[in-house]
């Protein structure tokens, strides 16, 4: 199986350059020419959680159609971030063949976006949740393992997702599976997405948020309006690295007991990672440009406007965030305060543990 990577940052690079040491056949496309240059010159270096340098090829995206010189791709694995899967896939559509299929190396909901273009069938899902940064041209620290599953939309085993995960496992995650139910899992940490995205709003390790006794009451509820959609549009959603989803479920009386022990467990693995903030931080603080925000809170919003339901309080964190991206703000623990304010008055009732 030939791999091309269409964004050999945190996420693609880290999986690249192991495919690479395991002699896999991998090429890697990014639009950073000093990247691109790097990987071609000294190579790509893994730092951190562990420690190697690969050669490997890599190209521009302009440069992807001359190297292929009229080869069809074979698995393309997409990991750039989810506002630009749209844009990311019309160089690679023509160059793709009748066997060809896209891999969606990336959070949210993108492989919705991804088979709107290509076709379900030409689309394979997949859920990663391994901790990575991009850090400089050349160079990708890898933090933590974590769950990794692939699986077809519409739930069937094949033999492509058999193959891909046994590479996986056997080149970087010995805990990479099968599963017949993806969109569970990409439900799951979007899910787990909404709070962590309300983690960005203050500058602080994600685990001493997700640890905090105060934050509960607001990340649970975020969680708890993304279920909401999620069991509308029918999914049954999964938990993953110790995470339950299910606690966050709004009911009568709420069980604060579960929702307590599925942060408590996630602060836990956050603790270990060398990854101690989010990507939507690290966009906010260090690389100054837009979030994921919209491409998935403003996605679920969206879709739970087509079933008839309102999610009050991830707008007001999706307009936090934009104030973030638009300097109209600066993170501070006051962000969280008005959002905890806010969930007092759309949740009234689920607002602290009994």
């Amino acid at each position: 199986m030939r791999f091309t990577i269409i964004g050999a940052g945190a996420m693609g690079g880290t999986l690249g350059a192991y495919l690479i040491r395991a002699g896999c056949d991998v090429l890697l496309v990014d639009q950073d020419r000093e990247h691109v240059a790097a990987i071609e010159g000294t190579g790509l270096a893994i730092e951190g959680a562990d420690t190697f340098t690969v050669r490997g090829r890599a190209v521009t995206v302009d440069a992807l159609p001359a190297t292929l010189a009229g080869r069809p791709l074979d698995a393309v694995l997409l990991a750039v971030k989810a506002p630009y899967t749209a844009a990311a896939l019309e160089p690679v559509v023509p160059l793709m063949g009748p066997e060809s299929f896209v891999v969606s190396l990336q959070n949210g909901l993108n492989e919705r976006v991804i088979a709107k273009r290509i076709g379900a069938a030409r689309t394979v899902g997949a859920f990663i949740n391994y901790a990575a940064d991009y850090l400089s041209p050349g160079r990708i620290m890898y933090g933590a393992p974590g769950a990794f599953y692939l699986g077809e939309l519409d739930g069937r085993i094949t033999p492509r997702v058999e193959a891909l995960a046994g590479i996986v496992r056997g080149a970087f995650l010995d805990r990479a599976q099968v599963t017949d139910n993806i969109w569970g899992y990409l439900w799951g940490k979007t899910i787990y997405g909404s709070m962590l995205m309300a983690t960005a709003l203050v500058d602080e390790k994600t685990a001493d948020v997700l640890g905090s006794r105060e934050d509960r009451p607001v990340l649970a509820n975020l969680a708890g309006e993304v279920v909401r959609v999620a069991d509308a549009e029918g999914v049954r959603i999964e938990g993953f690295d110790g995470f339950d989803p299910a606690p966050m479920r709004f009911a009568t009386p709420r069980d604060w007991a579960a929702i307590d022990l599925a942060l408590d467990r996630r602060a836990a693995v956050s603790r270990k990672s060398l990854k101690t903030k989010t990507g939507v931080w690290r966009d906010l603080a260090v690389r100054h440009r837009r979030t994921e925000v919209d491409a998935h809170l403003g996605t679920v919003v969206e879709i739970g406007r087509t079933r008839g339901l309102s999610l009050p309080l991830n707008q007001r964190l999706i307009a936090l965030i934009h104030d973030l991206e638009e300097g109209r703000r600066t993170m501070s623990r006051a962000n969280l305060d008005e959002l905890r304010r806010a969930n007092a008055e759309f949740y009234p009732d689920h607002t602290a543990a009994a």
